[in-house]
């Protein structure tokens, strides 16, 4: 791994952040309030090849890895527009699909998840489960031609713009306890499909849904790699779930906190800008050294991964999901508290990020279960559940 990025990581950068720019914090959140969709901003990003650069070239895709990936998502992010389809439907879909897919589930999916004209869903939390992936209940059935899906979703991102999911279901004769996680492919208005809206307090254009599945009819095809490898395959999917979503909390600490600096340093209510007092400039300060190291730990998640070692990856993608969601918490927070009464209004957009920002300590794994792993897995602590 290299501290310096190369020539076309760096041009990515450069003409993501200009894609951003384009779109920029006003439009995003007027499609939040209004009820709209980024329909606009996903598929000319996909069009442009940004949302695909990890999956592979001849399905369509760029080649690249997560690496190349969670800097699209960091500077959508930053320039105010954070995609969190990204985080799903071209990262753990993609990269299921990619690794574990027939040459016929890669014929059929990748291409549309390359350029934005396929969304693809991630349905594994379930409300009687929580964080315990062990007890899910989605059962998948084997029948005469396929087979039958039945059971429940929660907090299911973006299935009002999604043509398909991504079920993580169990096998019948799972029922031992032992985890054996299956993988389908389900169209979203396939035949026993349906999904409620979660009505959430978030100013933001992605919604939240409850997947009811019953008695789902699945051709053979529907089922994404071997019925027995699925926690390995799972796993595949989950490590690119956490370096995006530390993409997503970084970009929204890079925006927050570039919205503080401007602000203070033209904001004077004696002498001297109010950025000048140390009590303004050190937590901000702060900010800035705990956003860099997230996003360090973020680019030895994605190295590592795109190296094919999944387990250092593992390690490396929650601490950084760890990392990155401290820092989206403690940089919105300070903007508001930087711009004082400015900082509640509309106008300057900084209180609205409060609650994005927050939910990324929240989803897609809790802080409290990233420091459960660190402590079992990193320090070989006894596990405490």
């Amino acid at each position: 791994m290299s501290f310096i990025e190369s020539e076309e990581r760096q041009a990515l950068r450069k003409a993501v952040r200009e894609l951003g720019k384009k779109y920029g914090y006003d439009w995003f959140n007027q499609q939040a309030r209004s009820g709209g969709h980024t329909t606009e901003l996903w598929l000319e990003a996909g069009k442009l090849g940004y949302l695909g650069v990890n999956l592979p070239e001849e399905y369509g895709g760029g080649g690249g890895g997560m690496a190349d990936l969670s800097i699209v998502l960091e500077e959508l992010g930053a320039a105010g527009c954070p995609l969190l389809m990204m985080v799903v439907s071209p990262s753990i879909c993609g990269t299921v699909i990619a690794r574990f897919g027939t040459d016929e589930q890669k014929q059929r999916w990748l291409p549309g998840l390359a350029d934005g004209t396929t969304i693809m869903a991630f349905a594994i939390t379930e409300p009687d489960a929580g964080s315990n992936s062990h007890e899910i209940t989605t059962t998948a059935r084997r029948t005469e031609d396929g087979w039958s899906l039945t059971g429940r979703k929660v907090f299911i991102s973006g299935l009002d713009v999604a043509q398909a999911v991504l079920v993580v279901g169990r096998t019948e004769d799972a029922r031992t306890g032992k985890l054996k996680p299956a993988l389908f492919i389900v169209p979203v208005d396939a035949p026993g499909v349906e999904y409620q809206q979660i009505e959430m307090d978030l100013i933001s254009p992605d919604k939240q849904f409850a997947l009811f599945l019953d008695d789902v009819q699945l051709p053979r095809e529907a089922l994404v790699g071997s019925e027995d490898a699925a926690l390995m395959q799972l796993f595949a999917g989950l490590n690119p779930e956490r370096i995006m979503a530390s993409a997503f909390a970084v970009g929204i600490a890079r925006h927050a906190l570039g919205k503080a600096t401007a602000y203070v340093k033209d904001r004077q209510v004696w002498k001297t800008p109010i950025g000048a007092h140390q009590g303004i400039a050190h937590p901000l300060a702060q900010i800035k050294i705990e956003l860099e190291l997230a996003r360090l730990m973020m680019q030895k998640a994605a190295a590592l991964y795109d190296a094919g070692d999944d387990l250092a990856a593992g390690e490396a993608a929650n601490m950084a999901k760890y990392a990155a969601g401290e820092v989206a918490v403690r940089a919105t927070d300070q903007a508001v508290q930087s711009l004082g009464g400015n900082g509640m209004t509309k106008e300057y957009g900084v209180a609205s990020l409060v609650a994005a920002a927050r939910a990324t300590r929240i989803a897609p794994v809790s802080r409290e279960m990233i420091l459960n792993f660190v402590a079992q897995h990193s320090l070989g602590l006894p596990k405490s559940y």
